[in-house]
């Protein structure tokens, strides 16, 4: 049976998830979904109150295959998800940015939105995304951002629990009954694609 994982997105960027170039990527942060996700299951990420997003879907994608931080940077079907910082927004945010240094010995962490300034690696965020050196990647997804849509009335209250506010970290624990009706809705969105550019880009 799918799972469903679901957590709140505090940074809409285009960088996590980044859902450009024909494939919806989950590379870096929430290293604990990336660990655990599977092909087949379902990743939804809620809009934030902060935001003003609140009981809205920014994005949801079917799992299809995972990959190995290695895999991805050396497969070609990612390589324009790989990060240009003088590029374009969809190219200065892309999330292909860890491989192993020629002996395998260290992770690098290419210039890009987890940098420090000068585009020298920031370890804290290489310690954490390198925890689960996994990538999540989907053809089948539907990404909001700033368009985020309501979620159905009918999942907000489900038995007298709200399980899509918000929630530090992230949920995968559903009752069977909502997981199944919240799958079927989310497969019923898995062909928009690309439907509103990142909040964050506002």
């Amino acid at each position: 049976m799918a799972e469903l994982f679901t957590y709140v997105v505090l940074y809409d960027i285009g960088f996590a998830p980044n859902p450009y170039f024909g494939t919806c990527t989950l590379a870096t942060c929430k290293p604990e979904i990336r660990k655990s996700a599977s092909p087949g299951d379902w990743v939804a990420g809620i809009g934030s109150m902060q935001k003003g997003q609140q009981d809205h879907l920014v994005y949801a994608m079917r799992v299809e295959e995972t990959l190995s931080f290695d895999e991805y940077w050396t497969d070609p079907r990612f390589a324009s998800k790989k990060p240009n910082r003088v590029g374009s927004l969809k190219l200065r945010y892309g999330d292909n940015i860890y491989h192993r240094s020629a002996d395998e010995s260290t992770w690098i962490q290419e210039d890009s939105r987890h940098s420090l300034g000068d585009g020298s690696p920031n370890l804290a965020h290489v310690k954490r995304d390198t925890s689960a050196p996994r990538v999540l990647a989907s053809t089948s997804f539907a990404y909001y951002g700033a368009d985020a849509i309501q979620i159905p009335e009918e999942f907000r209250d489900w038995e007298g629990k709200d399980y899509f506010g918000s929630v530090r970290g992230y949920r995968r624990n559903f009752p069977d009954g909502l997981r199944t009706a919240f799958i079927s809705w989310l497969e019923s969105q898995s062909d928009v694609g690309i439907a509103g550019e990142p909040l964050d880009w506002q």
